[in-house]
This record gives C-alpha cells, structure tokens and sequence, in this order.
C-alpha cells in the first residue's frame, strides 16, 4: 500500500480491468470484510481496456471508470456516483480524467440525466465484439416499443412491458417514458402504483 485507501482503488483498477465485478463491502460491528468474485462478467472488457491503456497509457481512475462503463454498456451520472461512492457529481469528471478529450467515452443528457458510454467510433476502431445492447436505445425508439407492446398485450404492467422489450432498459427510463405517453394520451391505464396496468384506448 502506498498511502492509507491506495489499495482499495487497487483492487477497483485490477478487477474492472480483467472483466470482473467490482469488490462488495461489508462493515461489521468491529470489521470490514471484502468479497471478490473471480467470475468475469464480460470477457470482451478485457480486451477493450487493454487496449485503450495500451494506446494511451490510462490513469488508474480512468482504467476504473472505463471498465465500469463497458460492463454495463452505459452508466447514468447517478449509478457512476452510488458505484465509487462519489459525494457530489462533480467528482465524476476528475474520475473520467481524460477519456472524454480521447474520444473514448462519450456522453448525453444534462446533469443527473447524465449517461456515460463508450464511443461507438472507438469500439469500431478496436474491432470490439461485445453485444448489442438496448440500454441506451433512443427515447423515440423506446416509445415505439412501449406502443408496440402495450398494443399486442393490453392491460399490462410496467414489469410485463419491462420483460418484454428488454430488461437491460433501465426501469427508470422506462418508467419515465410511460409517464411521458399517458400525459399526452398515447397511452391510458387502469389501477394505481404497482397495480396499475397500460392499454391503448382504441376507440379515440
């Protein structure tokens, strides 16, 4: 250990940059225990750090912010601030370093709205071969399939219309989206809270 917290960020840098998951604290009354798991998570992440830090000799925070975006395809300023426990949303650009300016990652949205992705040009320049992914499907995109769905399965909830299109759609993106079409009438629902259920009102 170099200086006292060090190696914490050690064992962020080392985990996020082999594919694995990052490591789960547990305080006790008199300790802190760590698990890390050995499984990795996306063997394409490995390939995709190493070469990035091998192109531009990464930081140790950049390393970590990099794989933590590549695992889960796009982060929201919110999840990047809860994953490192980050107190104030300004911390996430010195965390970034410089993978904005190298056109490594890449952003969109405004404050908390914040979400972070690897650049596509990037990703098509390493030849990168991870799997495509929904979670950063564009607002029209996803009202269409909301729409799509709701009108094949009236009457559903948020958690069946979830299962359906893609649970790897953020739920509060989805959620937000739902809201969104009953305020303007693309959609009609039924019940309150969990209960509440989606349909289209054919008959307007």
């Amino acid at each position: 250990m170099e200086r006292e917290g060090s190696g914490y960020d050690k064992m962020y840098e080392t985990l996020l940059s082999n594919g694995k998951q990052v490591p789960i604290p547990f305080e006790g009354d008199d300790r802190v225990t760590v698990t890390i798991k050995k499984h990795i998570i996306k063997t394409e992440v490995v390939k995709l750090v190493s070469r990035a830090n091998e192109e531009f000799q990464l930081r140790q925070k950049e390393i970590i912010c990099l794989g933590l975006v590549a695992q889960h395809t796009s982060l929201s300023a919110t999840e990047f601030s809860r994953v490192l426990n980050l107190p104030q949303q300004n911390a996430i650009r010195d965390w970034l370093g410089r993978l904005p300016e190298l056109g490594i990652i890449n952003s969109k949205g405004k404050t908390k709205g914040v979400e972070y992705f690897i650049n596509p040009e990037f990703l098509q320049k390493l030849d990168f071969k991870g799997k495509t992914s929904l979670k950063k499907i564009e607002t029209h995109r996803l009202r269409e399939l909301i729409y799509q769905d709701v009108s094949t399965y009236p009457k559903s909830s948020i958690g069946d219309i979830h299962q359906r299109i893609g649970t790897e759609i953020p739920y509060r993106k989805l959620k937000a989206q739902l809201y969104d079409m009953l305020e303007i009438g693309e959609l009609n629902s039924i019940g309150k809270l969990k209960g509440r259920k989606y349909f289209i009102d054919k008959t307007t």
